[in-house]
């Protein structure tokens, strides 16, 4: 349920924070991207390097100086699904009971709209006190999931209540606090990056495609819920909660693709148009006259997935140069869905970069064109379309698209 899913964990300053990073690894395990926030206190129980080397992911520790962002805390705030702050000292929840945001763990969960789970962990006498027990429940009329603390030993020798609950037990609670997401048993096909065809074991006809378009949308997919298949030519990293098949030519990735049965197919791989007749064994020496080397059409992957039947909803891409004319053409005669089509030519919206500008186009060549953004958002608002069309066809009982009555000749990459 947290493959994907975008935790924030807050670590407060306590004996209890060595839990933390118990915490940070069970979340990690079941998938969730995981970053942690630290108040300078808690850096005296736990060093930034151990959740770092778990997370994959530096510490926020500050506000100010010690992070390339200008905004940390409203960056991990707007990013964040879900905020754990695990332990909770009576001190923090005192912050966030009165709305403080006097650290940068506290400004983070003031600055987000994200659902909050805290986990107390204080001696007895500070857990009964009259003024935490109003914070708590302050704290849980304003919505947030308290994880009561256990009875166990405490710091210090001492026994009782205050001992912060099992990471296992927070980790139900986030779970249960997330829930499934839009996308829980819709199985969703991406493929991504540029395809190489061999002409020789050295060289090889290939794209500028780096596929972080593609791995973004694979990203948002699983952290929606879905299940989710990513073939990909890319070295790019990818969530362990998602379906990963390393490709490298287009023959390869059409086999992938064709032992999958996916709900949604988003294929936006910049798939080679050609490639060499025979690759030789051995490297091509120079000499003289150049070498002349035989082309023949690589396999259309997208027109595979939309013969299907039944077939998937299916989302095709188009990189062009200048006008997006051919793009509409190829929206009305693939037999799509959707098409994304973008201008790569265009600063911002080529490959490799982390910002893409987009036009939507639909089979009937209506056209939405979106602005300038990082390609993560361009994923998400690209996948809320997705869900409109599946709740759409789940209602009208849908058996084809209007798009699979056009003819679907030529290649859509």
């Amino acid at each position: 349920m947290l493959a994907g899913r975008r935790v924030v964990l807050g670590v407060s300053g306590g004996v209890a924070a060595y839990k933390a990073a118990y915490l940070a690894r069970r979340l990690t395990e079941r998938g969730a991207d995981v970053r942690v926030v630290t108040t300078e206190s808690a850096r005296e129980f736990i060093g930034d390097q151990t959740f770092a080397a778990i997370t994959g992911h530096p510490v926020i520790g500050h506000l100010f100086g010690a992070s390339t962002s200008v905004s940390p805390h409203t960056e991990l705030g707007r990013w964040a699904d879900v905020i754990v702050v695990a332990p909770a000292t009576a001190a923090t929840l005192a912050r966030l009971a009165q709305g403080l945001s006097e650290d940068a763990l506290t400004a983070t969960v003031l600055a987000s709209r994200a659902p909050l789970v805290v986990a107390p962990a204080m001696h007895t006498e500070m857990w009964e006190h009259p003024a935490t027990r109003r914070n708590v429940e302050r704290l849980e009329r304003d919505g947030v999931v308290v994880v009561p603390p256990g009875e166990g030993p405490l710091a210090g020798g001492d026994v009782g209540v205050g001992r912060m609950a099992e990471p296992e037990e927070i980790v139900a609670a986030v779970e249960r606090t997330i829930g499934e997401g839009p996308l829980q048993g819709v199985s969703v096909l991406v493929t991504a990056g540029g395809t190489r065809e061999p002409i020789d074991p050295v060289r090889f006809l290939g794209n500028r495609s780096s596929g972080k378009m593609g791995h973004a949308i694979a990203e948002e997919a699983l952290r929606r819920g879905a299940d989710v298949t990513l073939v990909t030519t890319s070295a790019l990293p990818s969530s362990p909660g998602l379906t990963r098949i390393q490709v490298e030519t287009a023959a390869e990735m059409e086999q992938a693709v064709e032992r999958t049965d996916p709900d949604v197919a988003i294929l936006a791989a910049a798939v080679a148009d050609f490639r060499p007749v025979t690759a030789a064994p051995e490297k091509i020496a120079r000499t003289a006259e150049a070498p002349r080397i035989e082309l023949e059409p690589t396999p259309d992957i997208l027109a595979g997935v939309v013969a299907r039947r039944p077939r998937p909803l299916v989302v095709g891409f188009a990189a062009e140069t200048g006008s997006l004319e051919r793009a509409v053409r190829k929206a009305k005669t693939k037999g799509v869905d959707l098409l994304v089509a973008n201008d790569v030519t265009e600063e911002g919206a080529g490959f490799a970069v982390d910002t893409n500008r987009v036009t939507i186009i639909w089979p009937d060549g209506r056209t939405d064109p979106w602005p300038l953004m990082p390609k993560s958002a361009v994923a998400a608002r690209l996948l809320d379309l997705v869900e409109e069309l599946l709740d759409r066809e789940s209602g009208s009982g849908r058996v084809s698209s209007p798009a699979e009555d056009l003819e679907r000749p030529g290649d859509g990459r």
